[in-house]
């Protein structure tokens, strides 16, 4: 599987990431993290619209991929995904996006993702955070007791595991969550967690 890694949004990099899908440019946009409880509706909405406005703007087909109406409907759910050539996650509290992929099933599906080099998974902040192998060091930045969905009693601390360090975004970048990312920092070096920084701006790419 590709994957466009950013710290904000589309990053520096928006024109390469057009090109990294070369046959099948249908995009399922998920933007479950923004789900946690104290979330503004019409504020929602807006950014909703304004970042699948971006996505077609650089070539894609895209809509809102809401997890919500897939939870426990795993297999509709894979069988949609199956139809597409990529899938694009937003910030958000990534402990509220954990949840929505346990409870759809996302988090199994993109495990079976991983083994298809053309599919391309993208996404910002949390949507990079979640795929971590743990989820313990943002706790500083997130909520992660927020329980927007019924069907979970515990916090989730593990990632997905599709990358083997903790992404952490916003590093040294004029944004509200910076200073805090200091302190992630921090904590995954007490620790001796494997860790990468990015800059607002900054990608990572894997082809």
């Amino acid at each position: 599987m590709k994957m466009y890694l950013s710290s904000y949004e589309l990053g520096h990099d928006a024109d390469r990431l057009r090109t990294m899908v070369s046959v099948n440019n249908n995009l399922g946009y998920i933007f479950n993290a923004l789900d946690f409880t104290s979330a503004d509706p019409d504020r929602r909405a807006r950014r909703v619209e304004r970042n699948l406005k971006e996505m077609r703007e650089i070539g894609f087909e895209c809509f809102d991929l809401d997890l919500r109406t897939y939870f426990h409907r795993e297999d509709d759910l894979r069988a949609l995904v199956r139809t597409l050539g990529a899938i694009w996650v937003c910030g958000g509290n990534v402990f509220v996006l954990r949840q929505a992929f346990k409870l759809s099933g996302f988090d199994k599906i993109l495990l079976e993702l991983n083994q298809d080099a053309d599919f391309l998974y993208g996404g910002y902040s949390a949507g990079v955070c979640v795929l971590g192998p743990t989820l313990k060091a943002y706790q500083i930045v997130d909520d992660p007791t927020d329980r927007p969905y019924e069907g979970l009693d515990e916090v989730i601390w593990d990632g997905v595991g599709l990358l083997d360090f903790v992404f952490l975004p916003h590093f040294q970048s004029d944004h509200p969550e910076s200073e805090a990312i200091d302190m992630e920092l921090a904590y995954c070096k007490a620790r001796g967690l494997p860790y990468q920084t990015t800059r607002d701006g900054e990608v990572i790419i894997f082809e």
